[in-house]
């Protein structure tokens, strides 16, 4: 039968983006062009995809495939390489030597050269003699399924038969999504024989398919390489101590609570996480100069959102980069922030210029904590006037109710900031003013704040309570329980 199909115009923004990705949209691939003309304009790429699979996955399978892989080839290229040879191969004897030392060396040697074998050749080894029948059964699993296939059975029964643990496992190759139940039992055999490292990728239709519950048992993962799956049951995300470069997208149903701590993560982009209300980000760890992307795109429920730090974050709302005097637009906006924390060198003056720039960006917050960071620049003269012509503040102006100002210094930068702060904020009901370390006694403190009882404050009723910093953590939230409890007034409030 001649499955080919007249030429049909190509969408010119997508076949460009499809040659950055190798992929010539000019090739006479029926199932490419077709696709494009058919779906792309009304469906998108990823529906596209779908609704030609169910159109042509009978009749042209192996185009599909194809092209698929082609079209993740960049998600492949960034999966770690599996740690087996395809290449070796291990006899029982030398060609030239009629003595096996091999099989003398110790058993925690033996083990790691069978770790080493693709594991159908590692789970051979033990045809090989008597000595090497349990070395493979003892030495922790290494399993590629590419090494297996077609026969995705055999992967089963390497995993049922082998005792663990499971030093590293890659499924990227199996028709996971082809056979119900079959992923929930691989990974509750993972789970239950300690899984170390995971790599797991549906690269096959259909790619939306969902993880399973069991998925969240694997209590001694330590590394998880994850792709083109859905997870409808994770709620709250963590990651502490991440030294290597991380780039996080959250495409997500169900993540409500996404908190980062101490990591080198250079962009956290939220691409569309309808139920995220918690986004935390303290302690960056950003070497070489580096900062923080944080691009937010559809979170409508996004409340809480920190520490935004103008000397580790770039900010990027509505694909606009935010600058020091952007001008502020709808689409530069997060309307839904109530509760923001922000982490600001008032020492360092490009740093306060963009103090004003962030705040704008969230006109309807509510209650502000403001982390004050330790410099050893001079900041120039940032007295009131600098403040002042910055201009209207929205939410200082009409929304900002409690302000939370922790590590104060009582430097002049500082005390410029607040004074303007109480000049303007009109709804402002409370202040908690947690001083630095550093303070000898009362009445350093009060020489230090005595030149904000002379301003006229906007608001009617305002209460500075001033409290010693009694947290040795400098009132950093590293609280994990607390800040995904969704049930707390406020998972902010670390005082």
């Amino acid at each position: 039968m001649d499955t080919r199909v007249s030429p049909v115009p190509v969408n010119p923004a997508l076949a460009a983006g499809f040659r950055r990705l190798g992929i010539d949209p000019d090739e006479p691939e029926g199932l490419f062009r077709r696709a494009t003309a058919a779906a792309i304009d009304t469906l998108g790429p990823l529906a596209a995809m779908a609704a030609v699979a169910h159109e042509f996955l009978d009749s042209q399978l192996d185009e599909y495939e194809k092209f698929v892989a082609r079209l993740f080839f960049p998600t492949n290229y960034a999966l770690p390489t599996p740690p087996v040879s395809a290449a070796s191969r291990l006899f029982a004897l030398p060609p030239d030597d009629a003595v096996d030392r091999v099989s003398r060396l110790p058993d925690a040697l033996l083990g790691d050269i069978v770790s080493r074998l693709p594991v159908k050749d590692a789970a051979r080894t033990a045809a090989l003699s008597r000595r090497w029948r349990g070395v493979w059964r003892s030495a922790p699993l290494v399993l590629a399924d590419a090494d297996l296939l077609p026969a995705t059975s055999v992967v089963s029964s390497v995993l049922a038969a082998h005792p663990g643990p499971f030093c590293c496992v890659h499924l990227t190759s199996s028709r996971m999504a082809e056979f119900p139940g079959l992923l929930t039992t691989w990974l509750q055999l993972l789970a239950d024989k300690g899984i170390q490292e995971l790599v797991l990728v549906n690269c096959r239709y259909p790619l939306d398919f969902a993880l399973p519950a069991t998925f969240l048992g694997m209590a001694t993962l330590t590394r998880l390489y994850l792709g083109l799956w859905r997870s409808p049951v994770l709620e709250t995300l963590t990651v502490k101590g991440n030294l290597f470069k991380l780039h996080l997208r959250l495409v997500s149903q169900s993540l409500r609570c996404v908190q980062l701590f101490g990591s080198y993560i250079e962009e956290i982009y939220v691409v569309d996480a309808p139920r995220l209300e918690q986004l935390i980000h303290s302690e960056p760890w950003t070497p070489d100069g580096n900062r923080t992307r944080i691009k937010i795109g559809h979170a409508p429920k996004l409340n809480w959102l920190g520490y935004l730090d103008p000397e580790n974050h770039v900010l990027d709302v509505g694909n606009t980069i935010i600058k020091a005097r952007t001008r502020v637009r709808p689409s530069t906006m997060v309307p839904s922030v109530t509760f923001l924390g922000m982490e600001g060198r008032f020492g360092v003056r490009n740093d306060a210029k963009m103090i004003p720039s962030f705040l704008r960006c969230f006109p309807n917050v509510e209650t502000l904590y403001i982390r004050c960071g330790n410099t050893d620049q001079s900041a120039g003269k940032l007295n009131l006037k600098f403040w002042h012509k910055s201009g209207t503040i929205k939410c200082i102006r009409s929304r900002i109710n409690v302000l939370i100002f922790r590590d104060f210094h009582g430097g002049r930068s500082e005390l410029s900031f607040l004074k303007f702060f109480f000049e303007n904020a009109l709804v402002l009901k409370e202040v908690v003013i947690m001083l630095a370390a550093g303070f000898t006694s009362m009445e350093e403190v009060h020489s230090k704040v005595v030149s904000l009882g002379s301003i006229k404050w906007a608001s009617d009723a305002s209460l500075v309570l001033m409290t010693l910093c009694s947290d040795p953590r400098g009132g950093c939230i590293r609280s994990f329980k607390r800040g995904s409890d969704f049930f707390a007034r406020d998972p902010f409030n670390d005082y």
